[in-house]
């Protein structure tokens, strides 16, 4: 049916009268008269050659023809009245989705939300958490902020920020450290990235021991449980300057290993509307500053 052509009001008039069942009710919602909606519906089964409705003695009662009718109805005067909500003070409030890794949201991100807000009122950031393992089209994000080498198939990776890892635990457990061999008695606590224990003590010059011990999909979640005197966490220190500032952690050795970076991710066929722009000109500013 030609757009143009659509009976608008008769549509409203049946959703209305569909929900309540009753003609009298929707009126009232409608600010009509209880005619007005009983004509609006029998034009519209007229139109559409098939009855809507059962009329009873006390109310309405759907036909199959108006139960199949009334949720594309409602569903899409739902998300009219949503996107017309978004107008505040005469200009659309826009919404942005974000997946962030957990470390980085955490350790960066949660602590500057205010700085974006305040600066960009009409666009209201939803923040979700990943793991790293992240679904951009599945999940409807515009961004991900994901860490490794910014090789995702069909992806545009700008780069953000470097985060060389290094070992990060308690004092008491730094205490017992003289150099990197000695950490071959302590446990280790490992992150998915099985190999990168290896690689930091290659760096070191010394022979990686078996590895043994609990993994964490998340170095947020295996630095807490290092802060718990669990073990010693291979991390990004950029990530938890609180807790080295508060001495909750400490830096043992200064080496350390590039094992990727942080990068602000989207589809290549997404297009970078104002909102996306404004955000991704506010990250990068913000990581540079």
């Amino acid at each position: 049916m030609d757009r143009a052509q659509l009976p608008l009001n008769a549509l409203r008039a049946f959703e209305a009268a569909a929900r309540h069942l009753n003609f009298t009710r929707a009126a009232i919602e409608l600010c009509v008269s209880q005619g007005a909606v009983s004509h609006q519906v029998a034009a519209l089964e007229k139109r559409l050659g098939s009855r809507l409705f059962h009329r009873l003695p006390r109310g309405l009662a759907l036909t199959d023809d108006g139960q199949a009718l009334v949720p594309v109805l409602a569903e899409t005067f739902d998300r009219i009245g949503a996107t017309l909500d978004r107008f505040a003070d005469g200009r659309f409030q826009y919404v942005l989705n974000i997946g962030v890794v957990g470390t980085f949201a955490t350790g960066w991100l949660l602590e500057r939300l205010d700085d974006f807000a305040a600066t960009h009122p009409h666009i209201d950031v939803r923040v979700s958490i990943n793991n790293n393992r992240v679904d951009l089209a599945g999940e409807g994000l515009d961004y991900a902020i994901r860490f490794g080498d910014g090789a995702w198939h069909g992806t545009h990776a700008e780069p953000l920020m470097a985060a060389p890892l290094t070992p990060l635990c308690t004092p008491l457990v730094a205490a017992r450290l003289r150099e990197p061999g000695d950490l071959a008695r302590e446990r280790l606590l490992r992150s998915y990235r099985v190999s990168e224990w290896e690689s930091w003590f290659a760096a070191a010059g010394v022979p990686a021991p078996a590895l043994r011990g609990p993994m964490f999909d998340s170095s947020a979640l295996m630095v807490t449980a290092a802060m718990a005197g669990l073990g010693v966490a291979l991390a990004p220190k950029a990530m938890f300057g609180r807790e080295l500032t508060n001495e909750r952690l400490v830096r043992p050795f200064g080496v350390e290993i590039d094992a990727g970076r942080y990068w602000l991710t989207r589809l290549l066929s997404r297009k970078e509307g104002l909102a996306m722009k404004a955000f991704r000109l506010w990250l990068v500013g913000a990581v540079g500053a």
